[in-house]
């Protein structure tokens, strides 16, 4: 399955999610985190991304005589090269796009679910706004997004961090005036 495929799938991606940070959990912790997924679907999913060679297992132990297995996500994860990206059907991208929406709506209601979720306090956000951009201009914000997010994602978990999702989409809104 290459890597388009394995990554193109609600389950897979919410195993992923779960997994990203530098997190370990246990196909235990994976059920206790996805509720609303079935137990058989986890472990199905979670065995497709370790021989897909996106997941790992990253530590081992003896739980009652039984091996219980912590997994995490592969340093050198396979990802969608930009020519797999490139070479994507329409369709495949409108697949790629709704289940990362799938996954977006399971997390979020997640956190919604968590006693004490308190949206306004934890700084949710969901807005959506049209920016006009040239290509020389998108280019340049696009660079100043991965400059500002880039020393942020090597953050493990830690005293006073929490995970935030960030999720960000662009496409163009509509045709320009003088098209």
């Amino acid at each position: 399955m290459d890597a388009t495929d394995l990554l193109l799938h609600p389950v897979r991606l919410r195993i992923v999610h779960a997994l990203s940070g530098g997190r370990l959990r246990t196909a235990s912790e994976l059920c206790e985190h996805l509720t609303d997924v079935p137990r058989t679907s986890i472990y199905r999913h979670l065995g497709l991304l370790v021989d897909g060679g996106m997941v790992e297992v990253g530590d081992e132990r003896r739980v009652r005589g039984a091996v219980e297995r912590s997994y995490r996500l592969r340093a050198d994860r396979r990802t969608i090269a930009p020519e797999e990206g490139g070479a994507m059907t329409t369709d495949a991208h409108r697949r790629g796009f709704a289940a990362a929406m799938a996954v977006l709506i399971a997390e979020f209601n997640a956190y919604l679910d968590r006693p004490g979720a308190e949206p306004f306090t934890d700084s949710v956000s969901y807005r959506q706004g049209t920016l006009w951009l040239s290509p020389d201009e998108l280019a340049g914000m696009l660079e100043g997004l991965r400059e500002l997010v880039a020393p942020l994602v090597a953050n493990g978990p830690g005293e006073g961090r929490r995970p935030y999702l960030i999720s960000p989409i662009l496409f163009p809104g509509g045709d320009s005036p003088d098209e």
